[in-house]
């Protein structure tokens, strides 16, 4: 690399930008923001989205998939867990569903709201969006045994009153989230990993889908480019839910006075720490690529649970207040239209608008019913 080229390099924006954010991040740590703070925070969170998104697709590209969208899901829900644990050691009983919220918010975000824009914005380009049924259908029945035995199971045992687990089923929980996400992990990556493969189609005649495009054919970058690009990534990632943590308090007082249920503060945290998988999976499925967009938001999801789930029974050794876990009629009954529409939208392998139009409208009433129970 010549002197030139390494200089550029050095003052790229996806380079800088995530350094910037972390310094951010370091200077409002523990710190009351004033609302210019609280905006330049924003910004930076903003920009280290962007960067996280652009390192993701380099890593992507070198290690190929479904590994790619494997590092950028495990990457996110690792940081998204510390997050959680984090706000719940400092926020006592208020944060007891701080946990569940997230997590059925992630959920939500991930099989509606990331599924239903991938599938929408590849019908609109090509009529058709085709994926591998087998790789999906097996992430979807995943999604669906994790959150029922996470997130519905505590609302119906009698072991402890209310939405928790007594000790010994959430050590059961635990252990069978982080061995179905460990099996899972196997069969993606070594035993079936064809079935996570992008199905390749005939490219329609008219414009390429976008300045993308070209990246799918180019060289892939080098183990050198690679390594940068996973440093960077981690600090954007660290960077987002960071400074995502810092302006926690202006959303908590905001959601406060507006008078909005504690909940909504889960949603907004799952809105903003999933931002770089959002981004991703839509610029993949307008390549074509939709399984690599399946790929992040289920993968995304069973991280989310199959990690978060350990991780909160681990730390409640120590965390005071109870853990509420189980949901509530609503959630239950959206969850599992979520699960019936998604299993008919994988099983025949292509989707139209329709489909991505039916998981948008229950993201969206979703959103609506956490804003207006």
């Amino acid at each position: 690399m010549s002197t030139a080229t390494r200089r550029s390099a050095l003052t790229d924006w996806t380079f800088v930008v995530p350094l910037v954010a972390l310094v951010a991040l370091v200077l409002s740590w523990g710190r009351d923001l004033p609302a210019l703070g609280v905006v330049l925070v924003a910004l930076c969170l903003a920009g280290a989205v962007l960067a996280a998104v652009h390192h993701a697709e380099v890593v992507a590209h070198r290690v190929g998939e479904p590994f790619g969208s494997l590092v950028l899901a495990v990457a996110v829900t690792v940081i998204e867990v510390a997050l959680i644990v984090t706000l719940m050691a400092d926020g006592g009983d208020k944060t007891a569903s701080l946990a569940r919220d997230t997590v059925f918010a992630a959920v939500m975000i991930t099989c509606n709201g990331i599924v239903g824009l991938s599938l929408f914005v590849r019908a609109l380009r090509n009529r058709v969006a085709v994926f591998n049924p087998e790789g999906s259908g097996a992430a979807l029945a995943t999604v669906a045994t994790l959150a029922v035995l996470s997130l519905v199971l505590p609302t119906f045992t009698t072991s402890k009153p209310g939405p928790e687990f007594s000790s010994a089923q959430l050590t059961f929980a635990a252990v069978a989230s982080l061995a179905l996400y460990g099996l899972f992990v196997a069969v993606q990556t070594v035993r079936h990993r064809d079935y996570f493969l992008p199905v390749e189609t005939e490219r329609p005649a008219g414009p390429p889908d976008g300045p993308g495009d070209d990246e799918d054919h180019a060289a892939p970058p080098t183990a050198r480019a690679a390594l940068i690009s996973t440093g960077l990534l981690l600090v954007a990632l660290i960077a987002v839910v960071g400074d995502a943590k810092a302006v926690s308090p202006t959303i908590e007082k905001g959601v406060a006075e507006a008078g909005l249920p504690n909940a909504v503060v889960g949603v907004i945290i799952a809105l903003l720490v999933l931002l770089p998988e959002t981004l991703a999976a839509v610029r993949a499925a307008r390549r074509g690529r939709v399984q690599t967009s399946l790929n992040l938001a289920y993968g995304s999801a069973i991280a989310s649970i199959g990690l978060t789930i350990p991780a909160i029974a681990l730390a409640s050794i120590w965390l005071s207040g109870p853990l509420l876990l189980g949901l509530g009629p609503v959630h239950m009954v959206l969850l599992a239209l979520t699960i019936v529409v998604s299993a008919l939208t994988i099983a025949p392998g292509r989707a139209t608008l329709l489909q991505g139009g039916v998981h948008i409208v229950l993201l969206a009433a979703y959103l609506f019913l956490a804003v207006s129970p």
